[in-house]
């Protein structure tokens, strides 16, 4: 057997040693006080971001390009991952969670701009991103190089998930809805690992998000207000 694969089991066993008395109160049903949404990238830890340490508390999605939408025989809807918590367990917050750099939005961006393409499975999820992003594409500033375009297309693209939410009859009114990207590339500041607020309910402006959320307010941060 691979070595890696071991050395996670031995690692389970320490999780073990840790966690089995936490279960208790969860072991026969969920009320996590929040979904996520992530981009799989292995460098996005997506329970650390938050400091989880809890069973129970977020209910974790992620895939390429943290996308919340499904594609049916119907048409484009919320994601059943994401929908999941929010329909049967009262989770009334809602994380879409960009982050710098994103392989996904790198590669739509590709396929946009110069025609690349991928296997079909990639190719599918692109299918998802490529209708939200094209605007973003034409609007980016004509002297943006490729990393700069990638990461306004990251907000860009957390932005057009948090829309899709905002205006799905699937998402109550009361569940809030933030967008952020983690920033592990020094793009936003040199604390790496940071989560930069950049949408609230499909706010956007930087200021009236300042004046609205005091409280987190050196957190709220955007590359591009388009």
């Amino acid at each position: 057997m691979h070595r890696t694969f071991v050395e996670m089991l031995r690692n389970n066993s320490e999780h073990v040693s840790e966690f089995q008395s936490e279960f208790d109160e969860v072991q026969d049903a969920q009320r996590p006080d929040a979904v996520t949404v992530c981009c799989s990238d292995s460098r996005v830890l997506q329970d650390h971001v938050w400091g989880n340490d809890r069973p129970g508390r977020i209910f974790t999605c992620g895939n390429i390009g943290n996308r919340v939408i499904q594609r049916t025989d119907s048409g484009d809807v919320v994601s059943g991952d994401v929908l999941y918590p929010v329909e049967h367990t009262g989770t009334e917050t809602v994380v879409v969670v960009g982050h710098t750099g994103c392989g996904a939005v790198t590669a739509t961006y590709d396929e946009l701009t110069d025609g690349r393409s991928e296997p079909a499975g990639i190719a599918h999820c692109l299918e998802l991103l490529k209708p939200h992003l094209e605007a973003g594409v034409d609007a980016l500033p004509s002297d943006s190089d490729r990393t700069e375009a990638v990461n306004r297309l990251v907000e860009y693209n957390v932005d057009r998930q948090v829309e899709f939410l905002l205006k799905s009859d699937d998402i109550p009114s009361e569940v809030d809805v933030v967008g952020v990207v983690y920033d592990f590339q020094d793009v936003y500041s040199a604390r790496r690992g940071e989560v930069h607020v950049i949408n609230v309910d499909g706010e956007t402006d930087v200021e009236a998000l300042r004046d609205e959320y005091p409280e987190i307010e050196s957190r709220i941060e955007r590359l591009w207000e388009y």
